[in-house]
């Protein structure tokens, strides 16, 4: 496995592979590596001839300085996993590579990033946008892997990638879940086991919110919702009912709109995210 940490010798590689006409797949992560990660790089490597793998925990993402200390750090377990998957190649720039001075853009993304996801981690997406700027721009992939969990970020990089016209293709990789119904995620590294059980009651109430739409409205659901969360000590942020492809809120299910429903809970300190297409 090679290891690149500064962005000349990562630009040098990727300028080799695609003047022998090698197709680029990038899996950009912020390391604390699961399954769902490696399921992106499992995909990557079935569809590109060389697959590269950012790890890189993007401080200007984060809204609040103590979710950032609290970020999973397990680099040597990352790389274990990645060369088991079979990925021989891993960007993992310093901060002070990737930034050598704080950056003074910000991203605004429109209502794209003032719902959901952006109305409680405000300036968290502006990041986001930033940062997968610069890895396309260093990396300059044929194709990025992205996983629906995060389907909002998906679709703020999609609208990047349209607004700027990078010459990529975006893939977005299904949930991948634990026995217990809870998406998988880094965050989860910060649960006990007994709480992983528990918090696979957020799978459980999106399944019944499913269930309901059509028969009631979201404001009933999302009572419904808060109750069986409460039961199993979890606090409901949102519930939201979007369409699809532009994450406009709908108060209840139109036949002709393809939709999904978004949530966020906490479990004690821990904020978890999921969403179900319907």
């Amino acid at each position: 496995m090679q290891i690149y940490r500064d962005i000349n010798s990562v630009r040098n590689f990727i300028q080799q592979q695609k003047e022998a006409g090698k197709k680029v797949g990038l899996v950009p992560t912020m390391g604390a590596l699961h399954a769902g990660h490696l399921s992106l790089v499992r995909k990557s490597l079935a569809d590109t001839d060389v697959s590269i793998v950012s790890i890189f925990v993007n401080p200007i993402q984060f809204n609040n300085p103590s979710d950032l200390e609290k970020y999973p750090n397990t680099f040597d377990q990352d790389i274990e996993l990645l060369q088991a998957a079979g990925c021989q190649n891993v960007f993992c720039p310093p901060a002070k590579t990737m930034y050598p001075t704080t950056p003074l853009i910000t991203l605004d993304f429109k209502n794209l990033d003032k719902i959901l996801e952006g109305k409680y981690r405000p300036g968290h997406f502006s990041g986001v946008g930033i940062v997968v700027s610069k890895l396309f721009n260093i990396i300059q992939p044929n194709v990025a892997y992205f996983g629906q969990k995060d389907y909002q970020q998906f679709l703020i990089i999609r609208q990047l990638v349209q607004d700027f016209n990078v010459p990529v293709e975006l893939v977005c990789g299904e949930i991948i879940r634990e026995p217990g119904g809870l998406a998988m995620s880094s965050r989860n590294q910060r649960l006990s086991p007994d709480e992983r059980k528990t918090a696979g009651a957020i799978f459980r109430s999106l399944s019944t919110a499913k269930e309901k739409l059509g028969e009631k409205n979201m404001i009933e659901i999302r009572n419904e919702v808060e109750l069986i969360l409460s039961k199993s000590g979890l606090r409901l942020e949102y519930l939201e009912l979007a369409d699809r492809s532009n994450l406009n809120i709908l108060q209840q299910i139109e036949p002709a709109v393809p939709s999904i429903l978004l949530m966020a809970a906490y479990l004690g300190e821990v904020r978890l995210i999921d969403n179900m297409f319907v």
